[in-house]
């Protein structure tokens, strides 16, 4: 196990495009850290850096207590699983497992041990005889992991290691790898695109976008707490729904108004809660951007004032919840996340819903605009 460090990293490829900017991370001694963001904003040209697979343009990357910026790949002493299984189709699970240890001169009964032990570990202790075309997905990327786990490498590196895999299995494999990484306790950076992979099985995760990091902290901080628009977005499933308007004084109440009406032509007007409207004064009369999760959406049980009047366009059914699309005269598609009582709603159907303001997010305007009451 070791800390890996990145400082002031940068890659700029030979065309001048900067693919990761001022990178700079320290990743504690067995933690399990994941690289999250859309495709192309850096996390895996970062990983292969670590990896020694792509050229460093600037800054430095440290492997426990060594500089490793002009280290070859195979002395870094790291291994990696990539999203393609890569396993050797003429040889059994076995001697894929061995082989990089093979090629170490490790002694055989060393490499009897490692392989043993492992595969019975990761559940493959029955199937060492048979070659990858007998495996199910499942089972290959079981295999690629214990290739790599019987190293014994300071650090893991996985790219995308479930993205061929079916929903299901994508399930079970990733509670195998976090209850794996919990026995192992082995430095891991993990890199996916997908945000509920990095929020059930990062320890902190490292929100890209643009090459840039948005946002590192551990997976419920950085929910609950995004340090802009850009995270709120990618970071939740279904995703933060913006409204875009202003604050605007009414008497003794400070209210946010999205500057279109619901189907009755009421103005679209949510009191601020009290407990933030004397931090949101200064704000008012000014463009602001309110972030409300789905789950933020409730049946009105009782008279409210923070409530929405919508038309229905799609139910989604989820079993004990319920998504309801909806839109504004500005916003073409907002989604409500509901308790499943009864029937859902029917589509083109008015409904009432009511927005819990207290928990609501303030942002700048923009793609990137700073979160307001930090």
């Amino acid at each position: 196990m070791a800390l890996v460090s990145l400082t002031s990293v940068n890659k700029t490829y030979p065309n001048g495009f900067q693919a990761v900017k001022d990178f700079s991370l320290d990743i504690k001694d067995g933690e399990f850290v994941v690289f999250v963001g859309p495709s192309g904003c850096g996390k895996s040209t970062t990983l292969r850096m670590v990896a020694g697979l792509e050229d460093v343009t600037g800054g430095t990357i440290s492997i426990g207590d060594r500089v490793v910026n002009d280290v070859h790949p195979k002395d870094r002493d790291i291994a990696m699983v990539f999203q393609s299984y890569a396993l050797y189709p003429h040889m059994s699970v076995y001697k894929n497992m061995a082989f990089a240890l093979k090629l170490r001169k490790v002694p055989k009964t060393e490499i009897d041990r490692r392989v043993q032990g492992v595969a019975k570990t990761l559940g493959l202790a029955d199937m060492l005889d048979r070659k990858p075309r007998q495996l199910s997905g499942g089972q290959r990327q079981r295999v690629a992991l214990g290739r790599a786990i019987v190293r014994e490498p300071k650090a893991f590196l996985f790219d995308e290691p479930l993205s061929n895999l079916d929903a299901k299995l994508r399930v079970t494999t990733r509670a195998e790898l976090k209850a794996l990484h919990q026995r192992l306790k082995t430095t891991t950076i993990y890199v996916t695109h997908d945000q509920e992979e990095a929020m059930t099985l990062g320890d902190r995760i490292v929100v890209m976008s643009n090459g840039l990091i948005q946002q590192a902290g551990p997976p419920l901080e950085v929910y609950r707490n995004p340090v802009n628009r850009f995270v709120a977005s990618f970071v939740g499933t279904p995703p933060m729904n913006f409204l875009e308007g202003e604050l605007q004084r009414r008497s003794d109440s400070i209210v946010f108004v999205e500057g279109s009406a619901d189907p009755s032509g009421k103005p679209y007007e949510l009191p601020t809660h009290p407990t933030r409207a004397a931090a949101l004064a200064a704000y008012v009369g000014k463009p602001i951007v309110l972030g409300i999760r789905p789950q933020m959406f409730t049946i009105p049980d009782a008279q409210s004032a923070a409530t929405m009047r919508v038309r229905v366009n799609v139910v989604e059914p989820l079993g004990d919840t319920v998504d309801v699309a909806f839109a504004t005269g500005k916003q073409p598609l907002l989604v409500a996340r509901l308790p499943a009582r009864g029937n859902p709603p029917p589509a083109g159907q008015e409904m009432t819903l009511e927005v819990a303001m207290e928990l609501v997010h303030y942002f700048e305007p923009g793609e990137f605009g700073k979160k307001l009451l930090v």
